[in-house]
């Protein structure tokens, strides 16, 4: 929101209170209280009609400063609040002086000028990272209301993302944000995933803790600073410092949420039926048969709206004209070796059995006059449940607890955006704050369900709506994207937005949701859907089998897949990482290379884990730009070294792209090609790539369930490489890639392949010494 017509002067109607200079400054056990006059203060009568704004200064957890500013405080606290995780053991040292006060939390110092102009400035020992200066935090009276904003400082060439899940350009320079969850698809400003997070380039984060509406302006209004605003009286926000990346992530998380683990099994194929195609049981049995014909590991399969009967969304009851039989067809799907999702939403139409129940109950929204609010879009008088209330919550879980019992997996939960704010809550709960944070409780209350009856570690959601905090229940895919090369890339940048905004898991619908793709698009999709976290195929009005598109398309998604089950060790681990520091295990690549400057705009390419860089093709005739940082990385397909420092073209086929791993790395690859879940440590192979003279490197085998299977440490002095296991392998090997000489073994034997020299020491060997 734009409170200025340009640098000096005011828009129309607007009346601004900026603080101008520190009155007084009150310390307090583990913080400050700052009071800002908004007109200088030159003698006794200067203190008499003004305004005075009040800031709180404070630490929940080391590196993190928390900021509170407010004008009125007698306003009633409004619900409902995120759910923050302080750590309030921890050290804060706090000076005053006639010049500044000070208060430190690890390496972070926020300091307050005492004298002179209003300035709060955020250091690191004696560098200042951002600043809220001149005209900076202020009240705005409008004639739309009052508002408070802060605008904090961009240095030159600082790069700022995140917000969510956006897909407009992936550096949010000079953009407008309004951090309000819609339903507008991958090619719009508007994002079904809004988190009030972003974070730069230089080594810090800020949360703005407030689950309304806030306004964005970043280096717009003002080139030099990014501005937030919220309507009211008080604004609260946390400065997270890193200084890298990956730990201002962490920092954000532990205060936040961190994920939980998703079930090893979902990081396989999922298919759906699509959403307005005709299908029944045939129709499901032919697409299965087919996968498996065609010897295409399929893992999930999805029943989208349709599993249940038109008019009547949700009523969680099969619709017996095309699935006479359900509980017998989940059985034989199930002994296939399969599970299964099923579409949900919070939406309970007119035409619902559920809809004079929970209308009854009082489980549906309400408008102030005590009517259930209902409207037509999507579905014919369609209601939306109440998450606020228990009852309501138990009501909605318990039919999906008899889906469960009847042998559904897991649960798409679509929609959760289009939340309205003419209603009355069960709990109070102010609606404009709910607007973007009923999906929190939406997906809370279904992911809560499935880890009551299927325990930790087994559940998993594949969402659409989000915000802060809803990182803890993954995981979550993009929503309608078009099937083309333009939406792919789209999905991209919104999918690393997301994944700066605290998200670890995150998923795409391979190739595109509306339309149908040509099969050009559709086969470079799949290579990059099963180079993501997760990996579905789904479809608006056609379906998404590769034979429809061409046979091509058919050995294109069977490589791919046969090559995320082999790299499930590696993968699984990184999930591991994830859930355990909140560090997604889809990374831009400034994440991993926060020093080279090369990285701060990429996003055609990324990550996958530590290790991965991946580089989607978005052409048809397979060329692709992409850049690699500084050292010597491998091909992982090929075998080909490639040296880094430099932007790189190559021409890529259906069964290739730009897969590379980083030098000085092991990565653990499986022997299983065919499901996502199995005994990883059981035939593992161990590829060391471009390990340097002196360096180290470390990889840890996972189990199935999240546990460590054993820990491989390799280290090279000179001519000599040597590998350390710690824990339970029964049968491993290790393999040099690039080494094309090897003297002498001890303790295992070895063959020289294509790729470099295989080690295969058998069971119980815990170190080998490798002499080149």
């Amino acid at each position: 929101m734009k409170f200025t017509d340009g640098y000096w002067q005011i828009r129309p109607g607007i009346t601004p209170h900026w603080p101008v200079h520190v009155h007084e400054v009150i310390v307090e056990p583990g913080g400050l209280t700052v009071y800002g006059p908004t007109r200088r203060l030159n003698h006794r009568g200067d203190t008499l009609n003004q305004a005075l704004l009040t800031v709180q200064i404070s630490s929940p957890m080391p590196n993190v400063i928390r900021v509170k500013l407010f004008h009125n405080k007698g306003v009633r606290p409004r619900r409902p609040e995120f759910e923050l995780k302080p750590q309030p053991q921890h050290e804060v040292v706090v000076r005053d002086d006639a010049q500044a006060a000070t208060l430190t939390s690890g390496r972070l110092t926020v300091r307050v000028e005492k004298a002179g102009d209003w300035r709060i400035d955020f250091m690191d020992g004696d560098r200042v990272i951002t600043s809220s200066g001149w005209r900076g935090m202020g009240i705005m009276d409008t004639p739309d209301g009052r508002f408070i904003t802060e605008q904090l400082n961009l240095g030159v060439g600082e790069c700022v993302y995140g917000l969510g899940e956006r897909f407009t350009a992936f550096v949010k320079n000079g953009q407008v944000v309004d951090l309000w969850n819609e339903d507008g698809g991958t090619s719009s400003e508007q994002a079904y995933k809004n988190v009030p997070f972003y974070m730069t380039n230089r080594g810090y984060g800020v949360f703005i803790n407030h689950p309304e509406r806030v306004s964005l302006e970043v280096a717009s209004e003002k080139v030099e600073r990014v501005q937030f605003s919220v309507p009211g009286e008080s604004l609260e926000y946390f400065l997270i410092y890193g200084p890298t990346p990956r730990e201002v992530l962490e920092r954000y998380t532990a205060l936040t949420g961190r994920p939980a683990l998703p079930p090893a099994w979902s990081f396989g194929l999922w298919l759906t039926t699509s959403f307005t195609t005709s299908y029944d049981e045939q129709t499901v049995n032919e697409f299965i048969q087919g996968m498996a014909e065609r010897k295409i590991p399929l893992h999930v399969f999805h029943y989208d709206c349709f599993w249940m009967k038109e008019f009547h969304w949700v009523n969680f009851e099969w619709d017996r004209r095309v699935f006479p039989d359900p509980e017998g067809m989940l059985r034989r799907l199930k002994e296939r070796g399969l599970r299964i999702c099923v579409w949900i939403n919070p939406y309970i139409a007119q035409r619902s059995a559920l809809f004079d129940e929970g209308m009854e109950k009082g489980y549906l929204l309400k408008r102030p006059n005590g009517d259930v609010w209902q409207w037509d879009m999507w579905q014919s008088g369609m209601a939306l449940v109440d998450f606020t209330n228990p009852e309501a919550r138990r009501w909605y879980g318990d039919k999906l607890r008899a889906l469960l019992d009847m042998g559904v997996d897991c649960f798409k939960t679509d929609f959760g955006e289009r939340i309205p704010t003419d209603v009355v809550y069960f709990d109070g709960s102010d609606p404009q704050r709910m607007h973007n944070y009923y999906s929190y409780l939406y997906n809370r209350t279904v992911f809560e369900v499935l880890e009551e009856k299927r325990g930790k570690g087994e559940a998993v959601v594949f969402a659409r709506s989000a915000t802060s905090g809803g990182q803890q229940f993954p995981v979550h895919w993009g929503g309608d994207s078009t099937a083309t090369f333009e939406s792919m890339a789209e999905s991209l940048r919104g999918g690393l937005s997301l994944c700066l905004s605290g998200f670890s898991f995150w998923s795409h619908d391979i190739g595109g949701f509306e339309q149908t793709a040509p099969a050009s698009v559709y086969k470079r999709w799949c290579a990059f859907g099963l180079l993501s976290s997760h990996s579905r195929l789904h479809g608006s009005s056609s379906y998404r089998v590769p034979w429809l598109f061409d046979e091509e398309a058919v050995d294109v998604l069977r490589f791919f897949t046969n090559l995320k089950c082999r790299l499930m060790p590696y993968l699984f681990e990184m999930a591991r990482v994830a859930h355990e520091t909140g560090v997604p295990m889809m990374r831009a690549m400034l994440v991993e290379f926060p020093d080279d400057p090369a990285c701060d705009t990429l996003d055609r390419q990324y990550m996958l884990g530590e290790n991965l860089l991946v580089a989607p093709v978005f052409t048809a005739e397979g060329t692709v730009d992409y850049y690699l940082p500084a050292g010597r990385w491998t091909h992982f397909l090929t075998g080909e070294v490639v040296e880094g420092g430099r932007w790189v073209r190559e021409q890529h086929g259906f069964l290739s792209l730009p897969l590379l791993v980083r030098p000085n790395s092991v990565l653990a690859v499986g022997a299983n090609d065919q499901k996502p879940d199995y005994d990883y440590a059981d035939g593992v192979t161990l590829h060391i790539f471009e390990l340097g003279e002196g360096a180290a490197a470390m990889a840890r085998v996972p189990t199935v369930q999240g546990g460590t299977a054993f820990t491989v440490r390799v280290s090279r002095e000179g001519e000599r490489i040597e590998v350390i296991m710690e824990g339970d392998a029964r049968n491993w090997s290790v393999l040099l890639r690039g080494i094309r000489q090897l003297q002498s073994v001890v303790g295992g034997t070895a063959s020289v392949e294509e790729l470099g020299v295989r080690v295969t020491p058998g069971s119980g060997v815990r170190r080998l010494s490798l002499f080149l």
